[in-house]
């Protein structure tokens, strides 16, 4: 006969620094995407034109700072159309922006699930860029139409710096989301922070100007920004006119690094605490 002891498993937060499990990560794999499925259907369940307001929503937004930037500020963006020149930044901008969001508040917005069952809570940011991933994709493809139809073919072998564009975005957005997310289950405060940072964020990064703008010499302190070496990159592998990024701008797949490894030790830091405290 099976003692009552041998069938029981306990599970204990672990104590001090310890490392993400990847093969237990792997093993709730099917949670994770039963999160992504959820959140992507929910986003455009019941809505008339679903998946096109990942397109409607930076083409609008384009239109309405291409009259108030592009013709009556004159805002310079060298021979690329401002329009296009506002959407190639844009994009980025918006993913890593929605995705620090949903993964700053996906803690404290999946509190039912936090408090009911054990799964590795990493899961639940990871799952909250799912959305803003996929707007991210067709947006991009809606780039690259736009910029074909105008006639400036992109340079094929530098495409490829459109996906890693969008990794140093996601790698950005989860680093420092981790970090906003483990303080906001103790400090709501931080739930009001992010969106301050977000606005203030669009008008420190190079979406409605250009690069040139910021004096030479302080190029590599704006670059430690690290979503201004993303929409760099984007610009540079979608028209052939502009130049390669600023080796200065690269500083910020550092910066990019380290709030990834600062957001990991922080979440798994204070991961015991979250079900008594969410």
């Amino acid at each position: 006969m099976t003692s009552r002891a041998d069938t029981e498993t306990v599970i204990s937060p672990a104590t001090g620094v310890h490392p993400f499990r990847f093969s237990e990560l792997w093993s709730f794999r099917e949670l994770l995407l039963q999160l992504v499925w959820r959140d992507v259907s929910v986003r455009y369940k019941q809505t008339a034109l679903g998946l096109m307001w990942a397109v409607l929503n930076p083409v609008l937004m384009a239109v309405i700072f291409s009259i108030i930037f592009g013709i009556w500020a004159r805002m310079p963006s060298g021979d690329i159309p401002y329009p296009l020149f506002f959407l190639a930044g844009i994009i980025p901008w918006t993913f890593f922006a929605s995705a620090l969001a949903d993964v700053s508040n996906s803690l404290v917005s999946q509190r039912a699930l936090l408090t009911k069952v054990y799964f590795p809570r990493v899961i639940t940011p990871l799952a909250a860029t799912a959305v803003p991933l996929v707007d991210a994709l067709v947006a991009i493809l809606v780039l690259l139409a736009a910029t074909l139809l105008k006639g400036m073919v992109p340079s094929w072998h530098a495409l490829w710096a459109v996906p890693l564009g969008l990794v140093w975005a996601w790698v950005s957005a989860l680093g420092v989301g981790l970090c906003f997310s483990a303080l906001n289950i103790k400090y709501r405060d931080v739930g009001q922070l992010v969106p301050f940072i977000v606005r203030v964020g669009m008008f420190a990064s190079p979406v409605i100007y250009p690069l040139s703008m910021i004096p030479e010499k302080w190029q590599w302190l704006y670059g430690l920004n690290p979503v201004v070496g993303v929409i760099e990159l984007t610009r540079w592998s979608m028209f052939s006119t502009v130049t390669p990024p600023n080796p200065a701008l690269y500083g910020s797949v550092g910066i990019s690094l380290f709030f990834l490894v600062l957001g990991a030790y922080m979440f798994r830091r204070m991961e015991a605490t979250y079900a008594d405290l969410v």
